[in-house]
């Protein structure tokens, strides 16, 4: 009994027209990840400015102009640089073009803002057709098309803390 006999085997043909197809899954696939990876690590950029800004910001108006011009520009490059804005390869995979961190100080509350814009993944062989004949007037399949082909789209996280509840450190009466 012979183990490895000559038999004809399966053309190569369906191999090789469906690679192309196992490639086009595997593009949406990584760019669906990068996506969550984008959506999870703004949810934990946004716990971390929201924080952070709570325990060092000010009340008083002369030093408010300390929060905004150092603490707030601070933050900010703190947070680019955990989403990838300074690596060149994250931003080209993240499809990362801006962050806008705005921050707005009420009476109770501090809301603080995290948008990112991101490019268009511009995936050549989808963008090749014309949306309104691939889409026949879809809202959604329209609004898919600007966001993968034309113009991006926009993930934006917000986080509300309360005031500055730091404890005091106790001083006794005496002194």
């Amino acid at each position: 009994m012979r183990l490895f006999t000559s038999c004809r085997g399966q053309a190569t043909t369906e191999t090789v027209l469906l690679f192309p197809v196992f490639v086009i899954f595997i593009i949406f696939i990584i760019k669906i990840f990068g996506l969550l990876v984008l959506t999870q690590k703004m949810e934990i950029a946004g716990f971390y400015a929201a924080r952070r800004y709570q325990l060092q910001s000010h009340t008083t108006d002369y030093l408010q102009r300390w929060d905004r011009n150092f603490l707030k520009k601070d933050i900010e490059k703190k947070v680019e640089d955990y989403l990838g804005f300074n690596n060149a390869g994250m931003r080209r995979f993240l499809s990362l073009r801006k962050l806008n961190i705005k921050i707005e100080t009420q009476s109770t509350w501090t809301k603080v803002t995290l948008t990112v814009f991101t490019r268009p993944p511009r995936i050549k062989f989808l963008c090749k057709y014309d949306k309104l004949q691939l889409c026949e007037n879809d809202t959604s399949c329209l609004a898919g098309y600007a966001f993968l082909c034309e113009k991006g789209g926009q993930i934006q996280v917000i986080k509300y803390v309360g005031p500055n509840e730091r404890v005091l450190p106790y001083v006794r009466p005496e002194s």
